[in-house]
C-alpha cells in the first residue's frame, strides 16, 4: 500500500501547478467533495439506479453498541450502474487528488496518515465512533 499512495502522492507534487495556494487547494477539496456528493445524488435523482429509503430505524432499549452494525444500513436500495459508477470513481479521484495536493502542501505522509487511521481502527475497533 505504502508505494501506491507515495507514488499517487508524488504525482499529485509533480502536477499541481495552478492551484498550489493552500487557500486555492483547500477551496478546491470543498469543490470536490461537493461534486462527489452532486454525483451521488444524480444516480438517485436522474439515473434512477440507487433509491433511499430512509426512516428512523426502532431500536430495541437494550441494543448493544455491537448490535447496532446488524440493525443501521446505508439506506440505500439498488446498485451502481456502469455510467454513475464511472462518475463516481473520478469525482472520488479528484477528491483524492486535492487530499493529496493538501498532505503535501502541510508536507505528510497519506501513509502515515492511513497508516495512523488503521492502527486507531485495529485498537478501538467498534468503539471507533467517528
Amino acid at each position: 500500500m505504502e508505494e501506491i499512495t507515495d507514488h499517487f502522492q508524488s504525482s499529485v507534487k509533480s502536477l499541481l501547478i495552478r492551484h498550489q495556494s493552500i487557500l486555492d487547494i483547500l477551496s478546491k477539496g470543498q469543490e470536490a467533495s461537493a461534486r462527489v456528493n452532486r454525483a451521488v445524488v444524480k444516480s438517485i435523482t436522474n439515473c434512477g439506479c440507487l433509491g433511499i429509503d430512509a426512516h428512523k430505524k426502532p431500536l430495541p432499549e437494550d441494543v448493544s453498541i455491537r448490535d447496532l452494525k446488524e440493525l443501521l444500513n446505508s439506506q440505500l436500495d439498488g446498485k451502481l450502474c456502469d455510467n454513475c459508477r464511472d462518475i463516481i470513481q473520478t469525482e472520488l479521484g479528484k477528491q483524492l487528488f486535492y487530499i493529496a495536493a493538501l498532505a503535501n502542501t502541510l508536507d505528510l505522509s497519506l501513509d502515515d496518515i492511513i497508516a495512523k487511521e488503521e492502527n486507531k481502527l485495529s485498537t478501538l475497533t467498534i468503539f471507533n465512533l467517528t
